[in-house]
């Protein structure tokens, strides 16, 4: 995964999608499950996480750099 995660409303549901990818990563029927999920999703791969409220306005935007994932910290 490369990409950002992003948290948006589509379909009745909350979901979550990683950037370039054509679907959804998962889908949730709280923005709170939702935003969680994604937040996980942001910080194993230190990636940015983007939250939308409904209207698809940038409600919160948290930024996880390599440096927090233990997985590429220099040996």
């Amino acid at each position: 995964m490369r990409g950002d995660v992003e948290t948006y409303f589509e379909g009745g549901r909350w979901k979550n999608k990683v950037e370039g990818n054509d679907l959804a990563s998962s889908s949730h029927l709280t923005k709170d499950d939702a935003r969680t999920n994604g937040r996980e999703m942001a910080i194993a791969h230190a990636v940015d996480h983007i939250v939308r409220d409904r209207d698809g306005t940038i409600s919160e935007h948290e930024v996880y750099p390599r440096g927090r994932d233990p997985h590429t910290l220099p040996r």
